[in-house]
């Protein structure tokens, strides 16, 4: 599961207070065959969910947000459909609980599942993970759609236009952007026409905190809580997030991708890196600094290449 640097402090409004006694309490409570075993708080960088690890072989996962919590119900019944059809691990819920203890929310324990996050633009093998994270997409764009959710983001660009334009003017009026780059990319992506076919299973949320390499290899994608129905475009955001542009070109091949889904995709991790930049600079240094990353990267690369 997720390793790095973590932040203890609370990084949204209203959020929980969420420690190791109160994870006890509610596993105690619960879950009383696995009350003995130790539960250490897991390094993690995500911002939708505290981690605990329970024993070796688990890990429990409360949600910091009302928003995240009410992923959880459409995580345990997908995941383990969408599991035995995708080419790397992803967690398998073992037991979902209930609101306790003066936690508000329902809340999970899943299988743990070993890995290290990625380095944004120090990976060892960024081609292997190119093509890798090329076939985790493919086969997640297969899934049959029956009855699936619709993603967290699977709105179009267009629906994006009003917030993304006040970031980059609050962002540029701090220096911390150029805003008249940002907004040439920006407008670019929205002039990409729109999807030809049907919305297919994505992610929605590729980012460094929601994979995990083993030996240099994708060995899990985590963190379904965006999953769904949406614009395929939305997963090559893993594109800026994670890998250097010199294996940019191995992962759009591999996809095999029009220049209007790639124009699409930059467009959507600009809108999505952009926000998480003004939202998390006090309160996560780290997610910050990814966004930074991903920004200078949309913002340095020329279109025709990455």
């Amino acid at each position: 599961m997720p390793t790095g640097t973590s932040t203890s402090q609370k990084m949204h409004a209203d959020e929980p207070d969420i420690d190791t006694s109160l994870v006890r309490r509610l596993i105690a409570g619960q879950f009383p065959r696995w009350a003995d075993l130790p539960v250490e708080r897991v390094d993690s960088v995500g911002t939708s969910n505290s981690m605990y690890r329970l024993g070796e072989d688990m890990v429990v996962r409360l949600p910091r947000t009302e928003g995240a919590a009410s992923d959880i119900g459409t995580e345990h019944i997908w995941l383990p459909r969408l599991a035995p059809v995708l080419p790397a691990a992803v967690p398998v819920p073992v037991g979902m609980g209930r609101p306790a203890e003066g936690y508000p929310w329902s809340w999970s324990v899943y299988g743990w599942l070993p890995g290290a996050n990625p380095a944004a633009g120090r990976i060892a093998e960024p081609e292997l993970l190119a093509r890798d994270l090329a076939e985790f997409i493919t086969a997640l764009h297969r899934v049959d759609p029956l009855d699936a959710p619709p993603a967290y983001r699977g709105e179009t660009l267009a629906a994006r236009d009003e917030a993304t334009r006040a970031v980059i003017a609050e962002l540029g009026a701090s220096a911390d952007i150029d805003a008249g780059a940002a907004t040439a990319v920006w407008e670019e992506a929205l002039r990409a026409p729109t999807p030809s076919g049907p919305p297919v299973w994505i992610h929605a949320d590729l980012q460094p905190g929601n994979m995990l390499l083993a030996d240099d290899r994708l060995a899990a994608v985590i963190d379904f809580g965006c999953a769904g129905l949406g614009d395929p475009a939305v997963d090559l955001i893993a594109a800026w997030y994670v890998l250097p542009a010199a294996a940019r070109p191995a992962f759009r091949a591999a996809l095999g991708v029009d220049d209007a889904t790639w124009t699409r995709g930059r467009g959507w991790a600009l809108s999505i890196a952009l926000p998480e930049l003004g939202y998390y600079r006090e309160t996560n240094p780290v997610m910050a600094g990814n966004a930074r990353h991903v920004i200078r990267e949309l913002l340095d690369s020329r279109p025709a290449h990455g």
